[in-house]
């Protein structure tokens, strides 16, 4: 009995293999990207509101000149942070009311200096339809320990206390190129869309900060 060989497939020659493997890897590479983007907070989630920023940055002289009405459709619905419980939250939480977020840390003197004012801003104007939320920035186990120590110390009525001691929501500011250092302001409307920008502190309980919140309530 004769054996009879199989015909021989077809030989995939180093080119055509040298192809083949350039393709895979730009596939996987391209659903790994598309994966990443598809789970990361994205960065325009807004309409642009030009008119409204216009509107808060010709507010924003004196000793609010540094703020820049922005309104160019970043929105920070999403951003998650903890309040004092240690319950998650998120600036949706606040859908509604227009924002003054105010980033802020225990070790930032310029925060420190800036937590009186921005407690009798919320006195004055904290409602249904303004507040000011402040985020602390302490990292670490004992990050709210510290948070908690200093607004005691300072007997802040009118500031709680919300934190992320991750410090995601900041490095997503400066991802984003919005804020590089402490303390950092945000003006957000309703649905969490920025309307505003601070870097830096400012005197919030003055004529100019007023007119900044009236402003933005006026947009």
């Amino acid at each position: 009995m004769t054996d009879q060989k199989l015909p021989a497939g077809p030989r995939l020659r180093p080119k055509r293999v040298l192809v083949i493997a350039l393709i895979s890897m730009a596939v996987a590479l391209a659903l790994t990207l598309w994966l990443g983007n598809a789970n990361a907070p994205q960065a325009s989630q807004c309409a642009a509101q030009p008119e409204k920023a216009e509107k808060v940055d010709m507010a924003a002289i004196g000793e609010l000149a540094a703020l820049n009405g922005t309104g160019k459709g970043r929105g920070y619905a999403d951003m998650a942070f903890f309040d004092e419980a240690g319950q998650p939250r998120t600036i949706a939480d606040f859908a509604g009311r227009k924002l003054l977020v105010n980033f802020w840390a225990s070790w930032c003197v310029p925060c420190r200096a800036e937590m009186p004012a921005l407690d009798a801003l919320a006195d004055r104007y904290n409602s249904d339809t303004f507040m000011v939320l402040p985020i602390n920035l302490d990292i670490g186990e004992d990050g709210l320990d510290k948070a908690r120590a200093f607004l005691a110390e300072g007997a802040f009525q009118h500031l709680p206390l919300y934190a992320d001691t991750s410090f995601q929501a900041f490095e997503r500011l400066k991802r984003e190129a919005v804020a590089i250092g402490l303390p950092a302001s945000l003006l957000l409307d309703e649905k969490g869309c920025e309307i505003g920008v601070l870097q830096g502190p400012a005197e919030w309980d003055t004529p100019d900060g007023h007119n900044v919140i009236e402003a933005l309530l006026g947009a």
